[in-house]
């Protein structure tokens, strides 16, 4: 880990019984970057996403945020180091009881014992860098898909944190939408000098704003590079995955023990 990098995974394993997940992953995140980590559907995207943030260990390698091994800290470091990470989780996970002023004032409230006076003008100006201040007592119901996702934004990054997770962030959402978070990512990771990991198979939208790239595909990293380098890179399970075709080193038919024709009990022909 260089004295610039946020993030540094080394050699990283992660399996499910026998279903390897991740295998022998290296990713580092750089401070000040937007890293995007990209892939098909199943890939240990969001896997990778919760060790870092240390709800997963792995069963080897290492992984350093900040310096700290989350998987060697008691549980109260943790905490202390989850303080300073924001997570924008996939389809916003607002509380839906809570309004949007206080699902975003939810982790405030929770760490810290605040003046009402001095809580309100911070959440209303994670509000404001959103959009959002004029809905700030609506309720989730009543927001859009797209609302929603800022809401949720908002109260990832309403502590300030180092290191922003988001999981997904452009699932569900229409074009306008797309580019507004797009947009918000790039601009709020700048503006709170913070380092960003976004996971997403969203080609397009995540090249648009990530300073470096990181392709996973069967448990490893498939390609790395600047936006231009992973477009242009050799590997053709990463290329499938870029220009989207069916017809590659990813099988259509998931592996089977037996015949489809032994399957159905019909008699095969040679």
């Amino acid at each position: 880990m260089t004295e610039n990098d946020l993030v540094a995974i080394r050699d990283l394993h992660f399996a499910r019984g026998e279903h390897v997940v991740l295998d022998g992953v290296d990713l580092h995140v750089p401070r000040g970057a937007v890293v995007g980590v990209m892939g098909a559907s199943g890939g240990g995207k969001t896997t990778l996403l919760n060790l870092i943030a240390g709800n997963l260990q792995g069963q080897s390698g290492e992984v350093m945020v900040a310096g700290q091994n989350p998987a060697l800290l008691s549980r109260e470091a943790l905490y202390r180091l989850r303080q300073r990470m924001g997570m924008l989780f996939q389809h916003s996970a607002l509380f839906t009881d809570l309004s949007a002023f206080e699902n975003v004032a939810f982790p405030l409230r929770r760490h810290f014992r605040l003046p009402e006076s001095l809580l309100q003008k911070l959440v209303l100006m994670k509000l404001e860098a959103v959009g959002l201040r004029g809905a700030a007592e609506l309720m989730p119901a009543e927001l859009s898909g797209g609302m929603a996702r800022r809401v949720a934004l908002a109260r990832a990054v309403v502590m300030d944190p180092l290191l922003i997770l988001y999981d997904e962030p452009f699932t569900g959402l229409d074009p306008i939408s797309v580019g507004i978070i797009a947009s918000l990512i790039r601009r709020l990771n700048d503006a709170l000098g913070a380092s960003s990991i976004v996971v997403s198979h969203d080609v397009k939208e995540t090249f648009a704003i990530a300073d470096y790239g990181y392709i996973l595909g069967g448990g490893k990293v498939i390609a790395e590079g600047s936006p231009e380098a992973l477009g242009a890179s050799e590997s053709p399970l990463a290329q499938q995955f870029l220009r989207g075709t069916p017809e590659g080193p990813v099988p259509f038919h998931y592996p089977a023990s037996e015949s489809f024709a032994v399957a159905l009990g019909i008699k095969e022909t040679r």
